[in-house]
């Protein structure tokens, strides 16, 4: 077994369910289209209804940042596709959810570790907000600020912004809740920047978002870890407007690495709002150097709206009842266009422990059978039913790369700690397949976890098309079963030509934590 060959066997597949999400997704990009979405953005009935809670993209990955190795960064994008110019009341996040991130360490399909987080937005002035003289009466202003922003909690922001964050051990509803706490002062309470209004009213927001770093306490780990909550320019690069309009996008392009960044990242004047954590590696494993992680929103059971509230800020809700899971994302674009229409709430809702309901849409993937159809390429999806190929990178993690020693079949991110991080400018923006393909050292991209360059849709694009089926060759090199060969996929070599003409590399990101770049603003 050649040199390739051999590490083709550690890589085993390209990525799961998410494989054949992102290819729909990829393929629409090269249209153009005006209309944006992205990697999970609006992805299933209920979640259009309450944007807030709305999760885009989850990354998890060894901190690449200059002396900090030994940590792992955790990323869950919500509330996406945000104008910069959204005000008066821009992009706070819901004071009556709760955003999760979960960790499994054992490979059985349950958190062991959560991090949660609850945000509190209230006025200035214990509630008063901030007032101008008019006329000689005392009057409430409209806007969010009555002059320029530069500081913490700053005299002229009218809405304070906060948040705190729980470590829960084991189940998340029932397990053991500590407080995580600043590591200077001790205080439970985190400050949250306000988004970028613009530079008239914040001058330099790279300084200002820089005042809301935290170092803090974990209980548990020896070392301090870090957190940041706030808007961020959106990492992901794609347009899927076209994919939903059959896919319109010629075939001559998407298989032609000429063209990799012929269309334009219509995501590229959209912002997010990132919940960040940098943690101690030894702080997330147990026994295991593989980890996986998903973040979820979930919100309280029922709502009680006031007909009449009273002044103040949001006081028209009155939630009541137990958490209901109403997001979830783990790998990304899953829900979009692997989950069946009819099921996407209810994989929204679900647990990874409970994912085998939703095994059919992984085995007998509908995506590879839609292109046929939307690209006018008759016979062009793979025929090895099952998909193992999909199957064993989607449910289990890669053999030899980030498969847990006990694993039940679940989808998540999954990633191997042990993994040494690569420096950005080295980073393969096809992760291990790219890294595959150019016989290189870098093995800690996705699907082995997920970095924001990671170009999550072409790696897909090539693995839901029997990519990895080709490259198992005639000799089962891969170890994916009899059924995926050569024979098995109609479009053969072409398949590792596929992007989607959009190049996730050129995304401006930041250097170090929370490596998502600043938002843009409302005006310049």
């Amino acid at each position: 077994m050649n040199r390739k060959t051999s590490r083709l066997h550690r890589l085993q597949g390209a990525t799961p369910r998410a494989l054949a999400v992102a290819t729909a997704a990829a393929l629409a990009v090269t249209a153009m289209a005006p209309t944006a979405q992205a990697s999970s953005h609006r992805e299933a009935p209920f979640i259009t209804t309450a944007p807030k809670v709305d999760a885009s993209d989850f990354y998890m990955f060894r901190s690449y940042e200059a002396g900090r190795a030994d940590y792992v960064t955790l990323i869950a994008n919500y509330q996406p596709l945000q104008d910069p110019y959204g005000g008066p009341n821009y992009f706070s996040l819901d004071p009556n959810a709760l955003y999760e991130i979960h960790i499994d360490n054992n490979g059985d399909a349950k958190e062991d570790i959560s991090f949660q987080f609850r945000f509190r937005n209230t006025l200035a002035a214990n509630g008063a907000g901030v007032s101008l003289p008019i006329g000689g009466k005392s009057v409430g202003i409209a806007l969010l600020q009555a002059g320029t922003v530069s500081q913490v909690r700053d005299a002229n922001l009218q809405l304070a912004e906060t948040f705190t964050l729980d470590i829960v051990r084991g189940d998340r509803r029932s397990g053991n809740r500590q407080s995580v706490t600043q590591a200077a002062g001790g205080s439970a309470t985190f400050d949250k920047p306000v988004d970028n209004i613009g530079v008239k009213t914040i001058a330099d927001y790279p300084a200002y978002a820089a005042r809301h770093l935290h170092s803090v306490n974990i209980p548990g780990c020896a070392q301090p870890a870090r957190v940041f909550v706030g808007q961020r320019q959106d990492p992901f690069a794609v347009n899927l407007g076209t994919i939903f309009d059959l896919v319109n996008a010629p075939v001559a392009v998407i298989t032609d690495a000429a063209l990799i960044n012929a269309a334009p990242n219509v995501l590229a004047n959209k912002n997010v709002t990132s919940l960040a954590l940098e943690v101690p590696r030894a702080c997330l494993t147990a026994g295991d150097d593989v980890i996986g992680g998903w973040t979820t929103a979930s919100l309280r059971q029922g709502r009680l709206l006031d007909g009449a509230p009273g002044s103040g800020h949001q006081v028209t809700e009155k939630p009541g009842g137990a958490w209901t899971q109403v997001s979830r994302l783990g790998m990304p674009l899953v829900n979009e266009v692997v989950i069946g229409l009819k099921d996407k709430d209810r994989f929204n809702a679900a647990r990874p422990s409970g994912d085998a309901q939703f095994i059919d849409y992984v085995t007998h993937p509908t995506l590879p059978a839609l292109l046929e159809i939307a690209l006018a390429l008759p016979n062009a999806a793979p025929t090895n039913f099952p998909r193992n190929d999909l199957v064993t990178t989607f449910l289990t993690g890669i053999a030899g790369v980030n498969q847990p020693r006990n694993v039940t079949p679940s989808e998540m991110l999954r990633l191997n700690t042990a993994v040494a991080p690569v420096p950005f400018a080295q980073q393969n923006r096809l992760g291990i397949v790219g890294n595959l393909l150019a016989s290189g050292s870098d093995n800690a991209g996705y699907p082995n976890g997920r970095r924001p360059k990671d170009d999550v849709v072409d790696i897909s694009l090539v693995a839901v098309m029997g990519g990895l089926c080709v490259a198992n060759g005639t000799t089962n090199a891969l170890g994916l079963g009899t059924a995926c060969t050569p024979a098995a996929v109609p479009l053969g070599a072409t398949a590792f030509r596929l992007h989607d003409a959009v190049d996730q590399a050129v995304v401006p990101l930041l250097p170090g934590f929370p490596y998502l770049n600043h938002p843009i603003p409302g005006s310049r």
